[in-house]
């Protein structure tokens, strides 16, 4: 990341090529990459956080018109399983990992003290700005061409094909102890428009797993998927790929 912002046109016109979309508005491509902590440092306004917004429902459009017409034939609740994972912040910041956006991001020199955990949502929340300015200034079809490009061979994963973790789970407690998981929310932290939900859950006799995600729901299924993979129930996702 770079605090001045200071990027070669050669960088730039490489950027554009791995987006698949030269912009003719650089300064709206530059906006999308640009965190509010830059912001704040220069005393200016044009941060992304509003294109993240745009762009979270407009990759979501078009992730689940993908997985709609790629898996024919998948129940509702298996296309709701993909649909999670491939919106999800890990995967949105193994996109911008994959393009290298870190070299591209511009910040405050107060970003340099954010966790790790915060700066890979910083990374999701870029692809989804990032979406939102090609939207914007070349379309649907042309934001639709960036998501099939990074996000088809993700949809295609095994881990993919998972059915809903917080019903495995309900089940698989339900026939080994005969009562139902529960699911408490411990702690709310961050803005109202980047909520972070950490959740425990508890099974009587087993050792209680915490999930930390941007909904209470997303944070309830990571709580459930640890306790699903480290009782065994399934394989652990790096595994089964």
């Amino acid at each position: 990341m770079t605090e001045k912002g200071v990027v070669s046109e050669k960088d730039w016109q490489q950027l554009e090529a791995a987006i698949g979309h030269t912009f003719a508005d650089r300064d709206r491509l530059k906006r999308a990459l640009t965190h509010s902590s830059a912001q704040v440092a220069r005393g200016r306004k044009g941060d992304y956080e509003r294109l993240e917004f745009l762009g979270d429902r407009v990759l979501g459009l078009c992730v689940a018109e993908m997985l709609f017409t790629t898996f024919r034939d998948a129940t509702e609740g298996e296309l709701s399983v993909r649909f999670n994972q491939l919106v999800s912040a890990e995967a949105c910041a193994s996109v911008a990992d994959e393009m290298a956006l870190h070299r591209f991001i511009r910040t405050g020199a107060d970003v340099k003290k954010i966790t790790a955990k915060n700066m890979l949502n910083v990374r999701a929340d870029v692809v989804e700005s990032l979406i939102a300015a090609i939207y914007i200034e070349a379309g649907l079809e042309a934001a639709r061409g960036f998501i099939l490009k990074y996000w088809k061979d993700r949809a295609a994963r095994a881990d993919g094909a998972r059915r809903d973790a917080k019903t495995e789970l309900q089940e698989w407690t339900h026939a080994r102890f005969g009562a139902p998981p529960t699911y408490k929310v411990a702690d709310r932290s961050g803005p109202d428009h980047d909520p972070r939900f950490t959740v425990i859950v508890e099974i009587p006799g087993l050792k209680p797993e915490i999930g930390i995600d941007r909904s209470k729901r997303a944070a309830e299924q990571v709580a459930a998927t640890k306790i699903l993979e480290r009782e065994g129930v399934w394989a652990k996702a790096s595994d089964a790929n």
